[in-house]
């Protein structure tokens, strides 16, 4: 396994997602990458709990 370089689907900009973030996943069970970065996910996250930014 190595890091991939995914381009997140929000913002457009390219982010790293690492062997260790693999790792989680998989021990996890999720099956799908992510498709937004760290950034946009916590914006998102922060969104829908109303708490904006």
């Amino acid at each position: 396994m190595q890091d991939k370089e995914i381009i997140c689907k929000d913002c457009g900009k390219p982010f790293t997602f690492t062997v260790g973030e693999q790792e989680f996943y998989r021990e996890k069970g999720f099956e799908n990458e992510p498709v937004r970065c760290g950034t946009c996910r916590r914006e998102r996250k922060n969104a829908r709990s109303g708490r904006g930014r």
